[in-house]
C-alpha cells in the first residue's frame, strides 16, 4: 500500500513539475532541426577540434559525471525492475531473430520418402518459375543488339504455323538441353508421384534445377539500369587498412557492376571517421575511411551512402575485437547511462542478443543522433544516409519478454497514463474481472503505441533535417519484411507509415532467404499488394552460405518483379566466384549506365527500350504474336510511349510526365489480351513484362518527387 501511495505522489509531482522530469519531454515533441549544432568550421582539423569526453571501459560514468546526459539523474527513484527468474542451465540460449535467415521452402532430403501434396505443388511451381527466370535472362542477353522502335513483319502471324516455339535459345535453333529436361520433368511430374517413385522425382527435380542454374547465360552483361547496392561492412573496411586497400575493394565492386555502396559509417556506437561528437572507432583511428570512400566511389561513378546504426548503441561482438569487457555498453552509454533502454527485467541487452539500445524517448539521445547524422551529411559529400537499427530490439511479448524501459520512457508514459509500464503485461491476468482485463489490454496497447511513436517521430525529424540541409541526399532504411502486426509488437518498426508518408526515398527490405522461393514470398506482399506511393521498395539478398548460382537466381527474380533493383549483404561474403558471375552478367561500368536516383527519367527510358528490344527479337524469331485487329494500334502505342519517354528525359515537364503515364497505363492493358509469346513459361513471360511496366510506373512517381 505504501509503495502505491508513494507512486501516486511521484506521478502527481510529474504532472506538476514536468521540467523536473526531463526538460522539453512533458509531452511528445520533435527535436527541431534548426536546433542542431551545425558543427565547427571545416577549416578546423577534426583531431584539433574539441570533442565530447567519453567514458571508456577504464573510466567509470561517475568520473565523467560533469557531462552526464542522464535526464532522470535528479528525479525520484523509479520502481525497481522485477527480479529476473533463474534460468536452468539446460535451457538453450535464445537466438537473436535479427540474425536469422528465412529457411528454404524446398529442402530436399535424399531418399524414397513420400512427397506431400503441398510440397509437390511447391516443387512444380518453383521449376516453372525457374524456367521463366532462365528464359528472362536468355531473352535479355539475346536482344541486346536489337533496335528500337518495335516493328513487325508484314505477316502478323508467324511463319511458324505449327505452333509456338519451345525455346528462347539465342544460339541454337533447338531448345537448350536444360530447358528440355526441365520441361520434360514437368510433363511427367504428377505421373511420377502417382506411381510412388519419389526418389526419382527428387533426383530429377534437383538435377533439373541445377542444370538451369549452371546454364544461366553469362559472358556478356545484359542487366538493365537498376540500383545495385552492396553493404560494405566495418570488417571489410578494417581489413582494407588504408586508402589503397579500400581502392582495391572498390575496384572489385565496380567491376562486378555495383553502383551504390552502403558504407558502414557508425557501428557499435563508434563513427568510422574522426568525429567532433564522439570518438572514432579504435580500429580506424589512423585514417579517415569515410573521406576515402566518398572519393573512391565518385571516381568510379558509384554512389556512397553512409550506413549508420541508429538506436543500437554498442555490440558485445565488437567489444571482443577491442579486448573490452563483455558488459561494456559502448562509448555513449558508458558516458551517459541515463540514455539506455532496458528489457522488462532491467537488462540493457536482451537475453540471447548482443546489442544495448538507446532510449528513443530520451531527448538527449535524439539530439545527439541528429547532430551526428547532420555532421556526416554536412562534412562529407555522401550521396545518401542509410539508417539501420531504426527500431527496438527483438522482443516476444507473448512470452513475457519486452523492451524499451528507459528512465525517460517510463516517466513520460507514467505521467500520461498513471502507471509505470514495467508493471504492464501483454497477457491480462486471467483471475481478474473483465473490466480489469480490458484496462490491462488497453494500457499495454498504449505502451506499444508509445514506443512506435518514438521511432516514427525521430525518423520524421531526421527526414526533415536531411531535406533542409542536403535535399540531394537519398534517405533510406534497412527494415524487416515481417507482417506489420508482428513488426509493431516485436520491434516497433512501422516502416509502412514511413514509406506512405514519404519520410524516406527507399525502403530496403532485409529479405534474407535460403532459396528463391522463400525470397519471393518475403518480398511479394510488399511489392505486389501494397502501394507506397513514390517511395521505392528495394529487396536484398544475403550472400552468407548462399551459392553463387542461387544468388544470381534471386537477383533475376528481383528483375522479373516490380522492383527498381536490389542490394546484397555484405561485401565480406563477396567471393571470387560470385564476383566473376556478376562481372559477366552486369559488369557494365556504373558511369556508363544511369542510376534511378541520379537520372530517373533516363532510367525509365532505357528500361523501356530494353522491353522493346525483347519484343523486336521475339517478333524476328517468330515467337511473338499480336492479333490482326490489335496490331496497328499496339505498334503505335508501343512506339509513341518511347517517344514520350524520350521527350520526358530531355524535358521533365508536368505535361510530358502526364502523357507518358497515360500511354504506359494503356500499354499495360494491352498485354492482358491479344498477345501471345512462344516460351516454355509463356504465362510467366507476360506477367514479368507487366511487372517491369509496373516498375516504370513507380519510377515515374519517384522521379516526379525527386525532380521537384
Amino acid at each position: 500500500m505504501g509503495r502505491k501511495v508513494n507512486q501516486c505522489i511521484w506521478i502527481l509531482l510529474a504532472w506538476l513539475l514536468p521540467v523536473w522530469i526531463a526538460p522539453g519531454l512533458a509531452q511528445d515533441q520533435s527535436v527541431e532541426a534548426e536546433s542542431i549544432d551545425p558543427g565547427m568550421p571545416e577549416a578546423v582539423s577534426p583531431r584539433e577540434s574539441e570533442t565530447v569526453p567519453i567514458a571508456t571501459p577504464e573510466t567509470s560514468p561517475v568520473e565523467s559525471e560533469g557531462v552526464s546526459g542522464n535526464p532522470a539523474a535528479n528525479q525520484p527513484e523509479l520502481m525497481p525492475f522485477p527480479v529476473a527468474p533463474s534460468v536452468p542451465e539446460q535451457t538453450p540460449p535464445l537466438v537473436d531473430p535479427a540474425q536469422e535467415i528465412a529457411p528454404a521452402v524446398i529442402e530436399l532430403v535424399p531418399g524414397s520418402e513420400s512427397i506431400s501434396r503441398v510440397m509437390a505443388l511447391e516443387m512444380y511451381q518453383e521449376l516453372v518459375s525457374l524456367i521463366g527466370r532462365f528464359e528472362s535472362a536468355q531473352l535479355m542477353m539475346a536482344s541486346l543488339d536489337q533496335p528500337t522502335p518495335v516493328s513487325i513483319a508484314e505477316d502478323p502471324i508467324s511463319s511458324n504455323a505449327t505452333g509456338l516455339s519451345a525455346s528462347l535459345d539465342p544460339v541454337a535453333a533447338a531448345p537448350h538441353p536444360a530447358l528440355l529436361e526441365a520441361r520434360t520433368l514437368l510433363d511427367e511430374w504428377y505421373a511420377l508421384l502417382a506411381a510412388g517413385d519419389y526418389e526419382q522425382a527428387r533426383d530429377r527435380w534437383e538435377a533439373a534445377r541445377q542444370g538451369l542454374w549452371d546454364s544461366f547465360p553469362r559472358g556478356r552483361p545484359f542487366a538493365q539500369p537498376e540500383v545495385r547496392a552492396v553493404w560494405l561492412d566495418r570488417g571489410s573496411i578494417v581489413e582494407a587498412s588504408d586508402r589503397d586497400g579500400l581502392a582495391r575493394l572498390f575496384d572489385r565492386l565496380a567491376a562486378a557492376g555495383f553502383n551504390t555502396v552502403f558504407f558502414e559509417t557508425v557501428n557499435a556506437g563508434y563513427p568510422i571517421y574522426p568525429s567532433r561528437l564522439t570518438p572514432q572507432n579504435p580500429l580506424t583511428v589512423r585514417w579517415d575511411p569515410l573521406a576515402a570512400a566518398v572519393e573512391l566511389a565518385h571516381e568510379r561513378g558509384m554512389e556512397l551512402h553512409a550506413w549508420v546504426w541508429t538506436f543500437a548503441a554498442g555490440n558485445q561482438v565488437h567489444n571482443r575485437l577491442l579486448n573490452f569487457p563483455e558488459n561494456y555498453l559502448g562509448p555513449m552509454l558508458a558516458l551517459n547511462p541515463g540514455w539506455a533502454a532496458y528489457d522488462h527485467l532491467g537488462n540493457p541487452i536482451p537475453r540471447g542478443q548482443t546489442k544495448p539500445f538507446y532510449d528513443p524517448a530520451n531527448s538527449e539521445v535524439r539530439s545527439f543522433l541528429m547532430r551526428l547524422f547532420s555532421e556526416i551529411i554536412s562534412r562529407y559529400e555522401v550521396d545518401g544516409l542509410h539508417l539501420d537499427y531504426i527500431r527496438y530490439p527483438f522482443q516476444n511479448p507473448g512470452a513475457g519478454r519486452s523492451y524499451g524501459y528507459g528512465n525517460t520512457a517510463r516517466w513520460r508514459f507514467m505521467a500520461a497514463n498513471l502507471v509505470d509500464p514495467v508493471e504492464l503485461t501483454s497477457r491480462p491476468d486471467p483471475r481478474a474481472d473483465r473490466t480489469t482485463q480490458q484496462r490491462q489490454r488497453y494500457l499495454w496497447d498504449r505502451w506499444t503505441e508509445f514506443r512506435i511513436r518514438q521511432v516514427n517521430s525521430f525518423l520524421y525529424d531526421v527526414s526533415q533535417m536531411v531535406r533542409r540541409r542536403r535535399p540531394d541526399v537519398t534517405l533510406s532504411a534497412a527494415v524487416f519484411p515481417k507482417p506489420e502486426n508482428e513488426r509493431l509488437q516485436k520491434i516497433q518498426q512501422d516502416w509502412g507509415t514511413w514509406a506512405r508518408e514519404g519520410y524516406l526515398d527507399w525502403i530496403v527490405l532485409m529479405s534474407y532467404a535460403a532459396d528463391t522461393r522463400r525470397f519471393e514470398q518475403l518480398i511479394q506482399p510488399w511489392i505486389l499488394e501494397e502501394d507506397f506511393g513514390s517511395t521505392l521498395i528495394l529487396p536484398s539478398i544475403r550472400l552468407l552460405d548462399l551459392p553463387s548460382y542461387a544468388a544470381l537466381d534471386q537477383i533475376q527474380a528481383a528483375r522479373d518483379l516490380p522492383t527498381p533493383g536490389y542490394a546484397v549483404f555484405a561485401a565480406t561474403d563477396f567471393n571470387g566466384e560470385l564476383e566473376t558471375v556478376l562481372a559477366e552478367t552486369q559488369g557494365i561500368a556504373p558511369a556508363q549506365m544511369p542510376l534511378p536516383q541520379q537520372a530517373p527519367y533516363q532510367t525509365v527510358l532505357e528500361r523501356y527500350q530494353g522491353l522493346q528490344r525483347e519484343w523486336n527479337w521475339l517478333f524476328s524469331q517468330g515467337q511473338m504474336w499480336v492479333t490482326q485487329a490489335q496490331r496497328d494500334n499496339w505498334l503505335t502505342l508501343v512506339n509513341s510511349l518511347e517517344a514520350s519517354l524520350q521527350s520526358l528525359a530531355s524535358d521533365s515537364s508536368a505535361r510530358e510526365l502526364e502523357a507518358a503515364r497515360s500511354q504506359l497505363s494503356q500499354l499495360q492493358a494491352t498485354l492482358d489480351s491479344g498477345i501471345a509469346v512462344g516460351a516454355m513459361a509463356s504465362a510467366y513471360r507476360l506477367q514479368a513484362w507487366q511487372y517491369r511496366l509496373a516498375t516504370l510506373e513507380r519510377l515515374l512517381a519517384y522521379s516526379d518527387r525527386t525532380q521537384r
